[in-house]
């Protein structure tokens, strides 16, 4: 029996919030986790890999307000598009928590409580700046240029009643384990940027309730808080195995706790190498073994960000590339401690060069001679020659080389070594020249070794390929219609099997210039969408706030001057179709002039004589050059559907007073 066959292992991701529809940089640490996952079960672990939703917070109750639904049904749809999203890039997590989960609600509310009565949590007030987005609080020193230095948008003053958990309580201790478990962070970096910007200047408490708003799990004895994200969001990893603050724990507790490994980004190290172990140290829980904060993947040369506009999101690459294209992309230009970088032509680039040309073609044309020359019969007669043992002795050495670099997570570095293997076979292809072997009737047995070399390297580096790329590798194995899928000892692809007939193009050649012409058609029209909606959704806000008025006295109303006017002439503005130019009798010394967008609903020639009713003591505005005095009432109907001028019926002189 193998070493770790049958031995527990844990990983997570961090849980996605449920603000929005995630982009390609938040997919990114799902695939890379699920690589990580099936790589060790491949080797034999027992793996439990967990992800999920954090559905709490300030941000999801004001969204959930914009959007006119509970906070509750504003989750359960954007948690259902992050599973669908998961989904889609063929992940195979074990479970999906969601933080609304009422299992996890009833243990958050016990570890508070277990907290506050032990001392680590007391209740006091909270004064500083707070960023609702990043749901953070900062001070003033922690700023840069005045804004939050994590996401870079505005701060507000906030001061409330809160609970605070004393983190200095444990910092020591933290600093001790770190030092004398340099495996803990990972990279290396993030190990010293949390130990020198952190820690060892000193922690203040940690804010953990708050009262400003409700969407939250509720502290159960004083209904006035609810638990802020750090303590509701990170106590996910334990909840859901069933860990009981009264210690009373669940099976898969007790066998998968300790974590192995959180698979986090960078920008939320310091929630879960500092606050979350001094959670469990104050619990009196193991630390997890390993915290990784893999680095950002970038666009271009900036942050991907739905508010910046150029997010690109998982769906649209697999709908041009497929799944496993995507997986190779991201898990494959993502370095260990650098931030990686996406593009429409960075990813044309690498279908083309390493899965169409490096790997596609190596098992089409290897396949393909296969049948060619012996009707796709696999033998080995051993007719070696020199140039064989250099293929041999990497295709042997290959497992062990992608173990190494796995067992260091560096997972773009694995891949690395078995397109090394797979370059070779190309390379060894152009050495030994089958097609030439295939002419001489005495070089048979020659040619069926050299081909039995590719077939058994195709093989194994299938069975290493299907942590990353799993639906390729199940493509490979299929066509090579061996048992042999996960073992990768050189040597074992049977005898006297046949391939497969005719070889699935794996990865077909892309025109880039046709390819990136469709791209940006699509975006275009994206964005034409994007505008569109927003201009709707921008009305139906307008329609809303003009709705919901606030009541005004009678002395604001007296401020308004109503008169009868008497539109003595009408033309259409010479610099805007949309526009109406009026000559209105207002019984003064000459016809004022007022402009008014109607032009879409009224001729001039339908509204002169016409008696409606203007507001007078309007501040005089230049619409397109020409100057307005007044406003001209009229009723509307829908976004611009309709419009009526108000008028009298009445013979009543310009200038006669509205009340």
């Amino acid at each position: 029996m193998c070493e770790k066959c049958g031995k527990p292992y844990y990983l997570t991701t961090a849980i996605a919030y449920t603000s929005g529809k995630p982009h390609i940089g938040n997919t990114y640490e799902i695939i890379l986790s699920d690589a990580i996952a099936r790589y060790r079960r491949l080797q034999g672990y027992d793996v439990f890999f967990q992800t999920g939703t954090d559905e709490h917070g300030q941000k999801i109750e004001e969204k959930a307000k914009e959007a006119n639904v509970t906070p509750q049904e504003f989750v359960d749809g954007v948690a259902a598009e992050i599973k669908k999203n998961w989904d889609m890039m063929n992940t195979s997590y074990d479970y999906f928590v969601r933080t609304t989960d009422e299992a996890h609600v009833k243990q958050v509310q016990k570890i508070f409580k277990k907290l506050y009565e032990q001392g680590d949590i007391y209740k006091g007030k909270y004064e500083g700046l707070y960023c609702t987005p990043c749901e953070s609080f900062w001070t003033e020193s922690q700023l840069v240029d005045g804004k939050c230095p994590d996401c870079g948008r505005e701060v507000q003053k906030s001061e409330e009643e809160a609970y605070f958990f004393k983190m200095n309580k444990y910092a020591d201790r933290l600093i001790k384990h770190i030092e004398t478990h340099p495996e803990f962070i990972q990279p290396e970096s993030r190990k010293n940027e949390m130990l020198n910007n952190f820690l060892r200047p000193g922690l203040q408490d940690l804010c953990v309730s708050r009262t400003s708003f409700k969407w939250g799990v509720p502290v159960d004895f004083d209904d006035k808080h609810v638990v802020y994200v750090w303590i509701d969001a990170l106590s996910n990893y334990i909840t859901t195995l069933g860990y009981d603050a009264d210690g009373n724990h669940g099976a898969l507790y007790k066998k998968y706790w300790p974590a192995d490994v959180h698979i986090i980004g960078k920008d939320i190290l310091r929630f879960h190498t500092i606050y979350w172990p001094i959670m469990l140290m104050a619990l009196g829980e193991p630390l997890p073994k390993q915290v990784f904060g893999h680095p950002w993947l970038l666009v271009g040369d900036g942050k991907m960000s739905k508010s910046k506009g150029n997010a690109i999101y998982a769906e649209d690459l697999v709908r041009h590339f497929g799944v496993d294209a995507v997986r190779y992309f991201c898990l494959h230009e993502m370095p260990f401690a650098q931030d990686g970088t996406i593009t429409w032509e960075l990813m044309i680039e690498r279908v083309n060069s390493d899965l169409a040309n490096v790997l596609g073609n190596l098992v089409n044309r290897t396949i393909s001679m296969s049948n060619k020359y012996f009707k796709g019969l696999i033998t080995n007669p051993g007719v070696k020659e020199a140039v064989d043992e250099e293929l041999i002795e990497l295709a042997k050495a290959t497992p062990k080389k992608v173990e190494t670099k796995m067992d260091e997570l560096r997972v773009c570095d694995a891949i690395d070594e078995i397109f090394a293997l797979l370059r070779r076979c190309n390379k060894y292809i152009d050495e030994t020249t089958p097609w030439v072997l295939g002419k001489e009737a005495d070089q048979q047995d020659r040619l069926a070794t050299v081909l039995y070399h590719l077939l058994e390297c195709i093989r194994i580096s299938a069975i290493l390929l299907s942590s990353f790329m799993p639906e390729t590798a199940e493509k490979i194995l299929k066509q090579l219609q061996t048992k042999e899928t996960s073992d990768m000892t050189f040597g074992l692809l049977e005898t006297g099997i046949h391939v497969c007939e005719k070889p699935e193009i794996l990865f077909a050649r892309i025109d880039a210039k046709e390819m990136m012409a469709k791209i940006e058609e699509e975006q275009k029209q994206a964005q034409k969408e994007k505008a569109k909606e927003a201009k709707k959704e921008a009305k139906a806000a307008e329609k809303k706030e003009a709705a919901a008025k606030e009541q005004i006295n009678f002395a604001d109303f007296e401020k308004i001057e109503l008169k009868v006017g008497v539109i003595k002439a009408c033309e259409k503005h010479p610099n805007a179709d949309r526009l109406l130019v009026f000559q209105v009798d207002l019984g003064e010394e000459k016809p004022r002039q007022i402009v008014s967008s109607i032009a879409k609903f009224y001729e001039p020639s339908e509204v002169i004589g016409k008696r409606v009713i203007v507001v007078t003591n309007l501040k005089p505005a230049k619409f397109r050059g020409m100057e307005s005095n007044g406003m001209l009432l009229c009723a509307t109907v829908g976004d611009d559907e309709d419009l009526d001028l108000l008028t009298i019926t009445k013979d009543f002189a310009g200038g006669t007073s509205v009340d």
